[in-house]
């Protein structure tokens, strides 16, 4: 497991107004593509620079699929970072103003503290 590696990808995803609307849409897809094409690209480096051995596990790989941020939380991935990404993604589906985020909060509600760790 790599929580440093499911930060990236939400990160990169969420800074991305186009990677947003591909992850939202086509999740499966769009996972698989990054995995294979930006996991391993070093961030602010010049583009020959990679690592090579960076991938999701495959509980990972399917609470990324699943827009599951309830496992993602589980699996130490940061509350910020899921909170701006699906914020991003699935604010619009609802007509109450901050009613995502109470959803968010609402289904994280059955964690206390200490909370799962996020260090990388």
């Amino acid at each position: 497991m790599s929580k440093y590696l499911l930060n990236k990808f939400l990160f990169t995803v969420d800074r991305d107004p186009d990677l947003v609307e591909r992850y939202r849409a086509a999740p499966h897809e769009t996972v698989a593509w990054w995995e294979s094409t930006i996991a391993n690209e070093i961030l602010n480096c010049h583009g020959g620079e990679a690592s090579t051995w960076l991938s999701f596990d495959p509980v990972e790989r399917e609470a990324l699929t699943s827009h599951d941020y309830v496992r993602l939380f589980e699996l130490g991935a940061h509350p910020f970072l899921t909170l701006t990404l699906f914020i991003a993604m699935f604010e619009r589906d609802y007509e109450e103003p901050l009613a995502f985020q109470k959803e968010y909060a609402a289904r994280l509600s059955h964690f206390s503290l200490p909370y799962p760790d996020i260090a990388t």
